[in-house]
């Protein structure tokens, strides 16, 4: 396998026998700011106590993430200067499959400084490809320092004093010309041997890149053969330098607290410092739990978005874009290796070229800290399948932040098929999803609250639903649309996460509605993980006047 020897994907969280996670101290962190209830991922719920209110010693600065933090972000809000480290990495994906032999002349020039925070242990660490041609693996990580910080005396340069606040592992296929973008939750449980029972984004503290990519790799199951490190700076200057972002939102993006974001559902094009903003959101997710995720989700969207400005852009667009870059990046890949794997990218097509998912996880809080515990299970089938070159997911009920995130490229597929569905999984690639209209939910199953589960969702991404049961059981869910309402349709099925593309309607239903949404028994098995936006919603959410979601049978 490698130099470390990476097996399957390995357990975060108690040893086998283990009632409960023998948990170390936590290193102190920002905290989370969840609510007391239920945390909902992947349809597993875990009751919550009380919300922490921080962890540490509030009198060791160095390391406490919660000493000033909203003096920090209020700070840096006045300065105008919203980078994100999160959102940062897009850039770095950009530039490996977008970028061309008309800049390998150039990028030489800045080679010595893309290099030269790797040392010997890192690259001992990193495991070579047999062929140049091979699919490899390259861990990308956000980390939550800055020039700002590391001039400061609370933090200095010393990797000790930061943490990865962004874990992605991409897998990079040169031959096929795809990419694999999968998130790892940063609070996610894992060993680290004698430093004790942490979170996975602790790893960099206590040994710095090489120790973050053992861990990352042993986690995963896979070698991992690049990395690549950026800070919290520059984002928001790149994205300005391509000219902005277009990115479409299934719902509105309302974080007035934290980054007082106030973004309206659908397309619109982000310059720098709204991007970056975006890429740290995760409050503006409250209402529907595990903010992270939707983030992460957003995050994976920005990579996308980024790549296909670049793309059209051409070289124009490429030098400033590395130049801008090459200020904040640290990565093993020299200039001649990065232009010669972008040479493989150049047809790339975002939509179909890129697959996107995220580690499964289930929340649990354990000695007042919040940590994601990995479903090891379904965790062990993504990676089967992203190392087979296959999105990472079966079926479009795994990924429940479909329809509340953004979402780029390809997330599900059957079999070995990986052409099943396209962006965002709803079948519907060839039309543009829009978030607005009514919609009939029918419940054509033998389990209550099937469409009332439905219609929240629904009317949280912006439609009018309202609900019935259908005249008889139902063995497959459908969509249908009446008249021209098919990119309604689309809306509908992307934001249910389903991927079996809407059906015109011939009159067998009902007409008065722009969609009508059929229930069937296939949805049981998958309606918790679906429905999981529409649990976590809770009973704040409105459905419209004669609906009986909230409390019927339906």
């Amino acid at each position: 396998m490698g130099k470390h020897s990476a097996t399957a994907p390995q357990q975060a969280g108690a040893s086998e026998g283990d009632a409960r996670p023998q948990i170390q101290a936590p290193l102190p962190d920002v905290p989370r700011g969840h609510h007391a209830g239920t945390r909902t991922h992947h349809g597993a719920s875990v009751a919550a106590g009380a919300a922490p209110q921080g962890v540490g010693n509030p009198s060791a600065p160095r390391y406490s993430r919660a000493k000033g933090a909203e003096e920090y972000i209020e700070k840096r809000q006045r300065r105008g200067r919203h980078h994100v480290l999160r959102a940062a990495l897009v850039t770095l994906v950009a530039l490996v499959v977008a970028g061309g032999a008309a800049v390998a002349a150039y990028l030489y020039h800045i080679n010595t400084a893309i290099t030269a925070g790797v040392d010997d242990k890192l690259r001992d660490t990193l495991v070579e490809t047999k062929d140049p041609g091979d699919p490899f693996y390259m861990l990308l990580l956000g980390i939550d320092k800055d020039e700002e910080r590391a001039e400061s005396k609370d933090y200095g340069k010393d990797y000790s004093a930061y943490r990865t606040d962004t874990i992605i592992l991409a897998r990079v296929d040169p031959r096929d010309g795809k990419v694999a973008l999968i998130s790892i939750p940063r609070d996610t449980l894992v060993d680290l041997g004698s430093n004790g029972k942490q979170k996975i984004n602790a790893a960099y503290s206590f040994g710095g890149a090489a120790y973050a990519t053992k861990v990352v790799s042993e986690f995963a199951g896979v070698d991992i053969s690049h990395y690549a490190e950026i800070d919290m700076d520059g984002f928001a200057k790149v994205v300005d330098a391509i000219g902005g972002v277009t990115v479409d939102l299934p719902v509105e993006v309302k974080d007035p607290k934290y980054t007082g974001l106030d973004l309206p559902a659908g397309k619109q094009k982000l310059d720098g410092r709204t991007a970056a903003l975006l890429g740290r959101a995760r409050h503006a997710y409250d209402s529907y739990g595990g903010g992270d995720f939707y983030r992460a989700a957003n995050q994976r969207m920005l990579i996308g978005a980024v790549i296909t400005k670049v793309m059209k852009g051409g070289a124009s667009t490429i030098v400033p874009t590395v130049t801008t870059l090459s200020g904040y990046v640290t990565t093993d890949m020299d200039v001649t290796s990065i232009a010669s794997l972008a040479s493989s990218f150049k047809g790339i097509d975002v939509e179909k070229d890129v697959y996107s998912g995220q580690c499964p996880t289930i929340s649990e809080y354990v000695n007042n800290t919040w940590y994601e515990v990995c479903d090891t299970a379904a965790w062990k089938k993504i990676m089967e399948r992203v190392d087979k070159g296959l999105p990472p997911y079966e079926d479009a009920s795994q990924d429940f932040t479909a329809g509340v995130a953004g979402s780029v490229g390809v997330s599900t597929s059957t079999g070995d098929d990986a052409s099943s569905s396209g962006a965002g999984g709803n079948g519907a690639a060839q039309v543009t999803p829009e978030y607005t209209g009514t919609v009939l939910v029918l419940n054509g199953t033998s389990t209550a609250g099937v469409a009332g589960n439905g219609a929240s969702t629904l009317t949280s991404a912006g439609f009018t639903a309202t609900t019935n049961d259908a005249p008889s059981l139902q063995a497959k869910t459908t969509v249908y649309y009446n008249g021209d309402a098919q990119a309604k349709a689309a809306g509908v099925a992307k934001t249910l996460g389903l991927s079996a593309a809407p059906v015109q309607n011939d009159g067998s239903w009902d007409t008065s509605s722009d969609v009508v949404v059929v229930f069937g028994a296939d949805w049981i098995d998958g309606s918790a993980k679906s429905a999981n936006t529409a649990d976590a919603t809770g009973a704040g959410t409105t459905v419209s006047a004669g609906s009986n979601a909230a409390t019927g049978t339906n």
